[in-house]
């Protein structure tokens, strides 16, 4: 059995201009001191992390490490959403993603699809270097603004969709193959992929590809309505990230899952601070714990209400209170006897 690490935290929510989140080695003293021991690095901050030096020299990976190493401090995964989004982007959410892109290309949306997947190749070259093992993304959406079965939809319109989001995939996914690293897309509406149903059309795509995973975080299940539980019994062996993060829903006469365009403060549907949600965080670690979930419990932190220093020192201590040391012994132990053929055949009856 496999004991989870961390807490690590994600730092896209936390990295600013000002000190001491504006550069890594304050931002990761910050981390430490709070008692995290992992760090998901989001590759499109340059204040955080060079993705093109790191995919190309390893002496600047070593020495990453090893700075970190100094803090008591790992690298969990490269995250590179922002990348994964631009690999798909319905016409319809050009103007919306256009930040998402380089200044040079952001009119440019045609030249999209190309820069993430040069982007996405890069991270697989730089995980391989840091000695990573998953990869945390994004899927792009090309059928999102069809998710409601209004009008109707033309036959085979989605599966045309994902053949052709599993067609801008398969070379992500070889690239990583031959680094040795999982791709673990966030499950996520707005993407392609936001639920088991989709991850399963995805799978088909790109042929049960054996690096396309998921990033399991249960608030958004939560707000979908979906078990979050049975999710893992079902899709166990293709987790391999893990996003601790908690939410709430609270519908009411006037708003339900869809939100009613409402802002987050006054959704139903809301992302919470660790321990303020509704989600059985004791039951998720215990099934990870169960099915020998590999990786790190990583703290993302996205709560309306309160204040992110609050949410990420609470949440150092929420995670490492909740993962579950496994046991190297069955309880029941002192009662074992060794194997007796003839002695089970007398029990059973049978002689």
């Amino acid at each position: 059995m496999i004991t989870l690490r961390g807490p690590a935290i994600f730092l896209a929510q936390f990295v600013g201009d000002a000190a001491p989140f504006d550069s890594l080695p304050r931002i990761s003293a910050w981390a430490a001191g709070l008692g995290f021991r992992g760090l998901q690095i989001p590759c499109g901050d340059a204040r955080l992390f060079d993705l093109e030096l790191a995919a190309t020299s390893q002496d600047y990976c070593d020495e990453l490490r090893g700075r970190l190493r100094a803090q008591n401090l790992e690298i969990t995964e490269l995250a590179t959403h922002l990348y994964g989004q631009l690999v798909a982007v319905h016409p319809a959410y050009q103007e919306l993603f256009k930040g998402f892109a380089p200044r040079e290309l952001r009119d440019r949306p045609e030249t999209w699809s190309e820069w993430a997947t040069g982007r996405m190749l890069l991270a697989a070259r730089a995980s391989r270097r840091l000695g990573l093992t998953a990869h945390a993304t994004f899927s792009g959406a090309l059928a999102w603004h069809l998710f409601y079965p209004w009008p109707q939809r033309p036959a085979h319109l989605i599966e045309d969709a994902f053949t052709e989001l599993g067609r801008r995939w398969l070379p992500i996914l070889d690239a990583f193959d031959d680094a040795g690293v999982d791709v673990c897309f966030e499950l996520h509406p707005g993407e392609d992929l936001f639920d088991g149903s989709t991850f399963e059309r995805f799978l088909a795509s790109v042929g049960d590809h054996r690096r396309a995973n998921i990033l399991y975080d249960p608030s958004h299940f939560l707000l979908q309505r979906l078990d979050y539980l049975a999710f893992i019994d079902l899709y166990h062996e293709r987790i391999r990230a893990f996003h601790v993060k908690d939410a709430e829903f609270r519908p009411t006469g006037r708003a339900g899952v869809y939100g009613g365009y409402l802002d987050w403060q006054q959704r139903p549907g809301r992302f919470r601070s660790l321990g303020d949600g509704q989600i059985d965080f004791g039951a998720i670690f215990s099934k990870l714990a169960q099915y020998d979930f590999p990786g790190w419990a990583v703290l993302e932190w996205e709560c309306c209400l309160k204040h992110p220093d609050d949410g990420a020192a609470q949440g150092a201590v929420f995670i490492r209170d909740h993962i579950i040391r496994v046991t190297d012994r069955a309880f029941d132990d002192f009662a074992a006897t060794k194997p007796d053929p003839a002695f089970n055949r007398r029990v059973l009856g049978l002689d």
